[in-house]
């Protein structure tokens, strides 16, 4: 197995530690950070998902850079993203930090073009790889996680709700993205119509 996909299964790895972090009762004592007093169990968890976030980019970089892009990796690299995300965001609701539509809409849009991989995959043998759009979108989720685990840490002095705007910037990106896969895959559909 090469390094870009231990990176991702990795990343998979850290997933049920950032849960049981955050699903943690004990709060590990609170740090005040800019302005924003934060539990312990949040920084950690926070850490936790910013180093998986960093494995996403670096998998991907390196898979690119050393000629290392398998079909494990296209498959894997944005079933992790995913995965990473959508759990993030279901504590973010859990939490009262992110309504429960925008989250609906992004799983719903991730389980979609999910779906549409897999059936591009049955009939042409190919797995679609992560296009900019949706590229852009993981960037976005993963910054608006990270901005709303930190309670908008660094922003609170001057009241600006940076990990609001940020998710806001995200559904627009994964709602966009989720059309452009669409639209890009729309022939494997013409046997509907």
């Amino acid at each position: 197995m090469n390094l870009p996909n231990k990176l991702t299964i990795f990343r998979i790895i850290l997933i049920p530690f950032f849960i049981l972090v955050l699903a943690t009762p004990i709060t590990m004592g609170s740090f005040a950070v800019g302005g924003t007093v934060l539990t312990g169990a949040r920084l950690i968890a926070t850490l936790i998902f910013i180093v998986a976030s960093i494995t996403d980019f670096l998998d991907g970089q390196i898979a690119r850079r050393n000629h290392l892009v398998t079909n494990f990796g296209k498959f894997a690299d944005p079933l992790a993203d995913k995965m990473l995300v959508m759990t993030a965001f279901i504590f973010l609701v859990e939490l009262n930090m992110a309504p429960a539509w925008v989250i609906a809409i992004i799983v719903c849009r991730e389980l979609a073009v999910t779906g549409l991989r897999l059936i591009v995959v049955e009939n042409d043998g190919e797995v679609i790889a992560a296009a900019w759009p949706g590229k852009i979108k993981t960037t976005t989720q993963m910054l608006a996680i990270i901005f709303l685990l930190l309670n908008n840490v660094f922003f609170t002095a001057i009241n600006f709700p940076i990990g609001q705007i940020l998710l806001y910037i995200c559904l627009f990106f994964t709602i966009y993205s989720g059309i452009d896969y669409f639209v890009q895959n729309r022939s494997i559909f013409s046997d509907s119509f």
